[in-house]
Parts: C-alpha cells; sequence; structure tokens
C-alpha cells in the first residue's frame, strides 16, 4: 500500500462527514432558477422553497455518497487518501452507514414531494421526479456506471443538469434550454478536470480503480479543449440570444462573458501549475480569486437580468 501523511482530523462528526459536505456547493446550481427569471416576480415562498430544494438536495447527495463508499469500501481501503474517510478508516461502522442510507433516501423524498406541494397539484410532482432522477441516476453511476469510460464522466455531468432543472421544477418556472446546455459542458469540463488530476496524483502508481486505466492524459487534455471551447461558445450564444419571458432581449447579459473566461482560465491554470484538479469542489470554494470570480459574475448577471 502506498502512503501519504496522515490528513488533517476533521472536526465533523463522523455520519456528516461521510456526506462530504464540500461538495454540497455543486448544488447551489438550484438557485439558477431564481437568479435567470430575475424580470419575472418572485416571492418569499420562491425563495424558502429554493432554499429547502437545495438543503434537500444536500443531504440526497450526502446519502448516496454513502452508498458510493459502501460499494467501493474495499477498494477505498487500499487508496492513499480515501482510506481516511469515515467508512473505508471504520469510523463511520458499515452497519450505521447502511442504516442511515436505508432510512433517510426514502424520508428525502418524501419531503421532496411535500415541498412543491400547492393546491392546484399541476406541477406538484415535477421536482420530486427530479429528486427520484438524481437517486436513480446516481445509483446507476454508483453499481454500473462508474465501470465505463466516457460514460462515468457524462453521466456525472448529467447530475448537474438535473440539478438546474430540479432549481427551475421547484418554484415551476422555464429554464433556457442554452442555460442548461451550458451546465452539462461546464460539468463535463469539471469532470474530465478531475479524472486528468486524479491521473496526475496517481504518477506511476497503479490505479485502485480499473477506469483510471482507461484514460490516459493526452486524451484528456483533447477533451478538455473541446470541451473548454464547446462551453464558451455556447455561453456566449446563449447571452446573445437569451430573451425574458415577455420575449424580450437581454443584450447586457454579454457583460457576463469576461467572468466565464476568466472562470475557465483560472480553473485550468490551478489544474495545470498548482496540482489541484484531482478535487473540484475544493477548488471551486477554496480558491479566493475563482470564488470572488464567481460572486462577480452572479451580481452582474442579476443586475443585467432586472435592466
Amino acid at each position: 500500500m502506498s502512503t501519504s501523511p496522515l490528513p488533517v482530523p476533521s472536526r465533523l462528526p463522523a455520519w456528516l462527514e461521510a456526506m462530504r459536505p464540500k461538495q454540497w456547493a455543486k448544488n447551489a446550481l438550484l438557485f439558477a432558477g431564481l437568479l435567470f427569471t430575475q424580470d419575472q416576480y418572485h416571492t418569499l415562498n420562491h425563495w424558502v422553497k429554493t432554499l429547502a430544494g437545495f438543503l434537500l438536495f444536500c443531504l440526497l447527495s450526502g446519502l448516496t455518497y454513502y452508498i458510493n463508499d459502501l460499494l467501493d469500501v474495499s477498494a477505498d481501503r487500499q487508496h492513499p487518501k480515501k482510506r481516511f474517510r469515515p467508512i473505508p478508516s471504520g469510523r463511520l461502522p458499515v452497519g450505521v452507514a447502511k442504516l442511515l442510507a436505508g432510512l433517510g433516501i426514502p424520508a428525502l423524498l418524501v419531503a421532496a414531494r411535500l415541498i412543491e406541494y400547492d393546491q392546484s397539484g399541476v406541477a406538484a410532482w415535477k421536482f420530486f421526479g427530479a429528486a427520484a432522477l438524481y437517486l436513480v441516476t446516481t445509483l446507476l453511476y454508483s453499481f454500473v456506471l462508474k465501470h465505463h469510460v466516457i460514460v462515468d464522466v457524462l453521466t456525472l455531468a448529467s447530475l448537474f443538469v438535473i440539478r438546474a432543472v430540479a432549481g427551475a421544477f421547484v418554484i415551476n418556472v422555464p429554464l433556457s434550454e442554452w442555460l442548461l446546455l451550458c451546465t452539462l459542458l461546464l460539468a463535463l469540463f469539471l469532470g474530465l478536470s478531475k479524472r486528468r488530476g486524479e491521473l496526475v496524483a496517481l504518477g506511476a502508481a497503479t490505479p485502485t480503480r480499473a477506469i483510471l486505466k482507461e484514460y490516459s492524459l493526452p486524451m484528456l487534455e483533447q477533451m478538455i479543449t473541446i470541451v473548454a471551447s464547446a462551453c464558451v461558445m455556447s455561453y456566449t450564444l446563449y447571452t446573445f440570444f437569451s430573451k425574458s419571458q415577455t420575449g424580450q432581449s437581454r443584450p447586457y447579459l454579454m457583460a457576463t462573458i469576461p467572468f466565464v473566461l476568466y472562470g475557465l482560465f483560472r480553473y485550468l491554470y490551478l489544474t495545470h501549475k498548482k496540482g489541484m484538479g484531482e478535487a473540484p469542489e475544493a477548488v471551486l470554494v477554496e480558491d479566493k480569486p475563482l470564488v470572488i470570480n464567481v460572486l462577480l459574475w452572479a451580481l452582474v448577471a442579476t443586475i443585467v437580468l432586472r435592466v
């Protein structure tokens, strides 16, 4: 077994640490429905529902990590870093993890139905459907799809799209097809960069996961270049052709393009020069220039969508 420095002990209880709270930043995509429908009137109820949906997806995604770690527990115990996770290390007993996942997931699906409940019942099953689809897709990934090259990354990217759709469903607003395409491409960019980071981190060591043997650095570099270019082009076209619900164009949305360019370039810099590609969730919440850039993008987008 390869050795690595002991990680800094977490202050979180094992059951919460196993849910990987750092990954929860991905669920911020549920707020896209609110952000990109600023021309509509949003009530306090819309904000409450979106926040509730965000918290529900955080818990649901956290419990699916239980399942993923339970399936990979043997391999993770051989990994230089993953062996310190709560389940592989034994800090969270396997039986307790199974119990929490078995009870928590059904309860969260019931909560998903209640969040969007209204008297009309017209759209009252959409958010539940999105949450159920997220769960099914995640389980398919954990059991089958993560063992198939390229399909594994595409599946992970689709989970980002489901999050964005769920955010629109929970407040019953439409979301642009262009924005969904941009979400898919950005998620692919992050997923491929993660695979590249994992290969770089392994170096000459033998991968503990068979799927990593199917990738190579040159292949991933080409894929990342293609996806990054497509992402920039798609977002640019979205800003050109985006319209409000009343059919009015939004030309000032083009002011957000520089933030998208900087974000992609900054991320590439961090992965290539700082070796941070293995953990995109950490990069997105810990790199201050990138965090500031995302906040500025959201601020400018909010302003121009209200003009």
